[in-house]
């Protein structure tokens, strides 16, 4: 991505291999910048962007739908689940997928071409992410459990091929994230998964579902680590925005479901008992204590 300042305006170019979005704050600034790279190559101008490596974008009063109808509609067609009876869920909720229960495939060359397939999909299908992110662990070495949750995922997009991913217009963005943490949710390690969503406005802008590179000795030091995952991914989102002359000032509202991560993150006199996690620790604490990010407790019945 090139962003490009001046007194008349800003332009923004974001260039893919041979694809190119163009977009700026002065029509005219537009024009010119089009006119300067057809004399220097070879190029057609598209007009208003309708589609971007696979992306379908659709304009509306409201602003942008973005969606993967047509790629999810191949994917489906080409592994014979176009007519497959859809689910509800993206994955069994009764199924624990495992790297040592069940056959190994006889050829996963299928399954690694599926799951690098749904891997695209998720950039505008969040409600799949997890989902993906879990069958993905296993493209070493697949077996016929996880085989079986990979079809799981594409008879829920069978039966999701119209959802769109919306971003709307907003006066006043502010930024809310939402973190949590699986403890120790993976059998094969015992390692957990990380999780968060971030929002500028109404817009979704930025998702993970990851597993943590380390073992986590209690929940509360994996949220933690979840909620120093959501900040680092914040603070890289605010540059980005500064670059493109967005500045918000207001401060940042995270939401996580553990009381002990919200102590921890406003007390500096409990750092000493979590030495372990002292980076996090220190990272997240000079945040809410500098007043640009606030840590709220959301009452959770697990």
């Amino acid at each position: 991505m090139f962003v490009c300042h001046s007194s008349s305006g800003t332009l923004v170019l974001l260039l893919y291999v041979d694809d190119i979005i163009v977009t700026g704050s002065s029509s005219s600034l537009l024009d010119a910048l089009i006119v300067t790279l057809q004399r220097e190559f070879a190029m057609k101008d598209l007009g208003l962007l309708h589609y971007f490596l696979g992306i379908e974008v659709h304009l509306s009063p409201s602003g942008l739908h973005l969606s993967q109808q047509k790629y999810a509609h191949q994917l489906l067609q080409r592994h014979g689940f176009l007519d497959s009876k859809p689910v509800s869920t993206h994955l069994s909720p009764t199924s624990r997928l495992s790297s040592h229960e069940g056959r190994l495939l006889e050829n996963p060359y299928i399954y690694c071409q599926i799951v690098g397939a749904l891997q695209y999909l998720i950039f505008t299908r969040p409600d799949v992410s997890y989902a993906v992110k879990s069958v993905a662990q296993y493209l070493h070495a697949p077996r016929e459990l996880h085989m079986q949750a990979v079809k799981h995922i594409l008879r829920c997009i069978r039966g999701t091929l119209s959802y769109c991913f919306p971003i709307s217009h907003c006066d006043n963005p502010s930024f809310v994230a939402f973190a949590d943490a699986d403890w120790a949710g993976c059998s094969d390690t015992r390692r957990s998964t990380s999780g968060y969503c971030i929002f500028l406005g109404p817009n979704l802008i930025s998702w993970s579902a990851k597993k943590q590179p380390t073992i986590s000795c209690s929940s509360s030091e994996a949220e933690y680590r979840a909620v120093s995952y959501t900040i680092a991914e914040i603070v890289w989102i605010r540059r980005l925005l500064r670059d493109l002359c967005v500045f918000l000032w207001c401060s940042i509202s995270i939401y996580c479901d553990n009381l002990s991560t919200t102590y921890l993150g406003a007390n500096s006199a409990l750092h000493a008992r979590t030495k372990h996690i002292e980076l996090d620790h220190q990272f997240l604490r000079e945040k809410v204590q500098s007043g640009d990010l606030a840590l709220i407790h959301i009452p959770s019945d697990k």
